[in-house]
């Protein structure tokens, strides 16, 4: 279900129309799309982030629990036979995940502006995918949570096409409209901007 719902998702946002971007090229659309999926992402990169890096380590954090979990979820049937530090490392992954997570929901209740701007359905999303990491390493220590772990994935993956965890497709789109944005631009960092004209295949 989720996947089919993701993949309409995905195809009826690909047929929209891009905006008609009307400034004169100065500079490499790939550049922009290059540097808006690496160094654009770095904590330096954003006002927000360079003045919150603790959240943002948290966010990481969060996501590469996420992340770590699918993986323990997509090859559960091949646990008995995989390596016991890979197990190992999964079940670290997931547990950090877990308790990101619910450190993230205790922040959205302790802090004034996140509390007011913190909607059901952010508290759902986080809820239940922290559930899920929590399930999940409990099922890499105890082969007895696995069922646990499964109800909590098919409650989560359920879920996702339809509250804030969608979001996951649309951060690539994002990330994409930024980086072209920049690169035709040339709205780059001086360490970061392209050198020299852009040819006719790089003006996208």
């Amino acid at each position: 279900f989720a996947v089919l719902a993701f993949s309409v998702r995905w195809r009826a946002t690909m047929r929209r129309t891009s905006p008609l971007d009307r400034a004169p090229l100065k500079g490499q659309a790939r550049s922009g799309v290059v540097y808006a999926f690496s160094l654009g992402m770095m904590p330096w990169a954003k006002e927000s982030t360079r003045r919150h890096l603790v959240a943002y380590l948290r966010g990481i954090g969060f996501h590469v629990g996420i992340f770590s979990g699918l993986l323990a979820l997509l090859v559960s049937p091949a646990w008995p036979r995989l390596p016991a530090p890979a197990l190992a490392a999964l079940a670290v992954a997931t547990a950090l995940g877990a308790l990101f997570g619910a450190a993230g929901e205790v922040m959205r209740w302790a802090e004034r502006n996140l509390r007011q701007l913190s909607t059901p359905d952010d508290h759902a999303s986080v809820i239940l995918v922290t559930v899920f990491l929590a399930a999940t390493c409990a099922a890499l220590i105890d082969a007895s949570w696995m069922p646990a772990m499964y109800l909590g994935g098919a409650l989560m993956l359920l879920y996702a096409p339809l509250g804030k965890i969608r979001h996951c497709i649309y951060f690539f789109l994002s990330r994409l409209f930024f980086g072209l944005f920049i690169g035709r631009r040339a709205i780059l960092h001086p360490h970061t901007a392209p050198s020299g004209p852009a040819t006719v295949s790089e003006r996208g």
